[in-house]
């Protein structure tokens, strides 16, 4: 065991001295790490720490996307605290500010690191789940002796970003792991579970933040519960998800300069919602006059005739 580290980072300096970076997003994220960061791979130091202080600001700056978090952090605990694992929730610069975890599990993972406010920024551990998922800013699995450190690799990280409703990086969920009989298809059924928690609390936080416009899911090749675009009272829409901004081609530039929710929604849905509120009018009016026709029509300020044709097309029965 003791000669694990050196070879760990005999391992790592291979790598990074061959072509490999350019073919391997692993490799590539070992190389920031040695030449970017100046880390040493074989550095037994254990993660820095912030005081209590800056842990309570951190937090306080996630305070809206922390509500928006928390039933799905317990959710997601719920699927993974019995076989050992802890949950994390890491603020843009790569420190956990929420977390779940069992009791009895707690002195192990507090030194392993894996607690709120230690730093797991990519500069600061080198290659490891929640560093490297916001720098890469995609989902990943950063599984025991692919960690950077050689301190790090009895650890197993999944990891998955998480944006906010402007479709900007906001946090990393993580779950992580220092078991040794975690096998790659539980890695592989974790990584799931966390990709899809992780859309859940962006779609959440998205409501939230848009809780007086329409939120709706948008019409999108790939089905996805975090596609949505909100639309205000004028039909415009004001706010997309990053999934719904990738998949229609929107901008914050289109969304400043206003984009009506018709050209999102396709001119067929546009016709119908129309429709249904037209009918709606018609319906009111009619009702109010007890089936009188003629008062309906004066109300509505359009003829008798035209009144009618409206009746038969939407099928409205005259009450008696």
């Amino acid at each position: 065991m003791s000669g694990q580290p050196a070879h760990h980072a005999d391992v790592v300096q291979a790598a990074i001295a061959t072509s490999d970076a350019a073919r391997s997003a692993l490799v590539a994220s070992w190389r920031r790490s040695l030449t970017l960061h100046g880390l040493d791979p074989a550095e037994r130091k254990a993660p820095r720490r912030l005081t209590e202080g800056e842990l309570r600001q951190a937090r306080q700056r996630m305070e809206p996307l922390l509500r928006a978090a928390d039933a799905s952090l317990d959710r997601l605990y719920l699927a993974v605290g019995g076989i050992g694992c802890c949950v994390m929730l890491a603020d843009p610069e790569g420190i956990p500010v929420e977390r779940r975890g069992a009791a009895a599990d707690d002195d192990t993972f507090d030194e392993w690191g894996l607690w709120t406010g230690t730093v797991w920024s990519e500069d600061s551990e080198g290659t490891n789940g929640i560093g490297t998922c916001l720098a890469d800013q995609r989902p990943l699995t950063i599984h025991r002796d692919q960690h950077f450190f050689s301190r790090n690799t009895l650890l197993s990280c999944m990891t998955a970003p998480v944006y906010d409703h402007e479709g900007k990086v906001a946090a990393a969920l993580d779950v992580s792991s220092c078991r040794s009989d975690l096998t790659e298809d539980f890695v592989n059924l974790i990584s799931v579970a966390v990709g899809d928690a992780a859309r859940r609390i962006e779609a959440d936080n998205f409501r939230r933040a848009f809780s007086n416009a329409r939120v709706l899911l948008a019409p999108v090749a790939e089905c996805s519960a975090s596609a949505l675009i909100a639309v205000d009272a004028d039909d415009l829409v004001v706010g997309a998800t990053r999934s719904a901004r990738l998949a229609l081609g929107i901008t914050q530039q289109i969304l400043t300069r206003g984009l009506p929710a018709a050209d999102v929604l396709g001119d067929f849905n546009a016709a119908e919602e129309l429709g249904e509120a037209e009918r709606g009018v018609v319906q009111r009016a009619i009702t109010r006059t007890g089936g009188n026709v003629s008062a309906a029509a004066h109300n509505l300020g359009i003829s008798r005739a035209t009144l009618h044709r409206k009746l038969a097309r939407f099928g409205i029965r005259r009450p008696h």
